[in-house]
């Protein structure tokens, strides 16, 4: 049975105070703007990784004063995932937010798509986000208001040509989205996913390198290549994402779950 909402005070301008955040891939990119922006709401934050280095320079990115640590982890890797939360677990804070960034984009025809470049674009991309919401279930569950939110993609959504492995992978994730914010519907967790369309990150510089490696385009015309796909001719900026996940991440979001919410200046429609 579900409890009934208490709303909490808040300082203002601090919606998340007291809740903690746990980003993966949160050293650069989409999850250090998510970071960045719960940090300012008033959120702690854990940021997960592969690069350790990365983490702790990212830490020190986050507005001053935030209560911040940072723990290497393969998010493919269930003991090592298990470890990590167990680790936060011991800082005294527990997960109240998890946002499932962590990912990987490679590009390659279907028939050139051979079983380890397949299985590594479904473990980081599908099978993190299972582990990492599997491992962070207890303390979501034991939260006032657990928050999961998965970071897509509009190809979670439609088909691109040559990226069949990261389609599937993100389809995935928007399927799993909307089977646990039903199993968790009773519950004070909710479970959305955001889908960015072409962002501008170092997977999109990656590729554009492709591009340019692929067919003599510039850069500037590569990345123009991309810019098309989205009606407003440009690429979405990362603080844009996470203007989109934090907004998810609020008491008053409550009711919203289950959603696949596309950022991506109207390349495609949800419904």
């Amino acid at each position: 049975m579900s409890r009934p909402f208490a709303a909490k005070t808040h300082a203002p301008g601090r919606p998340l105070e007291g809740e903690h955040a746990v980003v993966t891939g949160g050293g650069r990119g989409i999850g250090l703007a998510i970071a960045t922006r719960l940090a300012a709401m008033g959120a702690s934050v854990s940021l997960l990784g592969r690069d350790r280095p990365r983490l702790y320079d990212a830490v020190q990115q986050l507005p001053a004063g935030t209560a911040a640590d940072a723990h290497a982890c393969d998010v493919t890797d269930a003991a090592a995932v298990q470890a990590a939360f167990e680790a936060i677990a011991r800082t005294g804070r527990r997960a109240s937010i998890l946002v499932n960034n962590a990912g990987v984009a490679r590009s390659a025809k279907l028939a050139a798509t051979g079983d380890d470049l397949w299985n590594e674009i479904l473990a980081v991309n599908l099978t993190g986000t299972f582990l990492c919401t599997r491992a962070a279930l207890p303390a979501l569950l034991a939260s006032a208001s657990g928050r999961v939110v998965n970071v897509a993609s509009t190809a979670a959504l439609v088909g691109y040509p040559y990226v069949a492995a990261y389609c599937a992978a993100k389809h995935g994730v928007v399927g799993l989205t909307r089977a646990l914010a039903l199993e968790l519907a009773t519950t004070r967790v909710t479970v959305n996913a955001v889908c960015p369309g072409y962002t501008d990150t170092d997977i999109v510089r990656e590729a554009v390198d492709n591009i340019v490696h692929k067919t003599g385009r510039t850069p500037e015309e590569a990345r123009s290549a991309l810019a098309a796909r989205n009606p407003q001719k440009r690429l979405v900026a990362p603080e844009e994402v996470a203007s989109a996940v934090a907004w998810l991440c609020l008491p008053e979001s409550r009711s919203v779950t289950g959603q696949a919410i596309a950022v991506a200046g109207g390349e495609v429609a949800t419904g």
